[in-house]
């Protein structure tokens, strides 16, 4: 098992954010991201890494980029280090396989979230009233049902620490203008779908996930991760059981053993059993081999 990374620095590289797990890099007229080990629950980062967390997630994001590209252009210049710019080369092998050169866009001020399961956030909030997020939902529905067609629930990006909140499309029109938020919640409801049926017949649900989507020459392209365990819920098809929690193949696992703890969900974080780390590592991994039918 190669040793997890938990942070870069590379001092002839601009680092520009080092978000929950991506740090990224200028590169000439370039982003350079990279895929740590870092694992965040509850907005926390934990000190205990996930090994090959972030080559797993690069490549997820790799495979989906290619998967989708019929629907909207991608972000994604080259993975291979080989064809890095010359100032990358010390650091090729850190970056080997964790790594995405891509153009630099502008990111939305928004969240692209599409859910077809009534699950996490949104499940608390039916609970109490059946019209969730300007949604009106149908009566009765049990945790984990099907949405009768996806939905597209936008959110605002929140500072790191803060939690996003969610906002009505109405509220998104004011930001993005009426014409920009209908083309952006039919790219996202399109990119769902075509990602949810291929997993399905690989034998995972996709229940929700969050798409970044970003503004390049005027044009709008799908950047950042996507579809990978940290930016969605993997349920495996084959327990699926409406009525409860679904098991999973995301941190979801991580975030019900910090449950279990008296810890206030705030930092620093409680440290990590070695057993709650492989199994979390296996899950992503698990993930990775069904939907590419490739390991790491």
């Amino acid at each position: 098992m190669t040793t997890p990374v938990t942070q870069t620095n590379f001092e002839n590289l601009q680092l520009l954010h080092r978000g929950k797990v991506r740090d990224l890099y200028q590169v000439e007229d370039h982003l350079l991201m990279v895929a740590s080990d870092r694992i965040s629950a509850f907005d926390v980062i934990m000190d205990d890494p996930i090994p090959n967390k972030g080559a797993i997630l690069t490549k997820l994001s790799l495979f989906w980029f290619d998967h989708l590209k019929d629907i909207v252009p991608n972000h994604l210049i080259t993975a291979n280090v080989a064809e890095y710019p010359a100032v990358c080369a010390p650091y090729r092998e850190q970056l080997a396989g964790r790594s995405l050169l891509v153009k630099k866009a502008k990111p939305l001020p928004v969240e692209c979230i599409v859910r077809g399961y009534l699950s996490g956030s949104f499940w608390q909030a039916y609970k109490k009233d059946t019209t969730v997020c300007g949604f009106k939902l149908p009566p009765g529905m049990q945790e984990s049902d099907k949405f009768p067609e996806p939905l597209f629930t936008p959110s605002t990006k929140a500072e790191l620490g803060l939690h996003d909140e969610n906002i009505s499309l109405a509220e998104m029109e004011d930001l993005l203008g009426r014409e920009q938020t209908a083309k952006i919640k039919d790219i996202c409801v399109r990119l769902y779908v075509k990602a949810a049926d291929y997993a399905r017949s690989r034998g995972i649900i996709i229940a929700d996930t969050k798409f970044e989507l970003g503004i390049f020459n005027g044009e709008i392209i799908l950047i950042d991760e996507v579809l990978t365990p940290d930016s969605s819920r993997f349920w495996p098809e084959d327990q699926y059981r409406p009525g409860a929690g679904q098991p999973s193949f995301d941190k979801q696992f991580l975030r019900d053993y910090l449950s279990t703890l008296n810890w206030g969900k705030t930092p620093p974080p409680p440290r990590l059993p070695q057993e709650i780390i492989e199994k979390t590592a296996s899950r992503y991994r698990e993930a990775l081999v069904k939907i590419t039918g490739e390991d790491i």
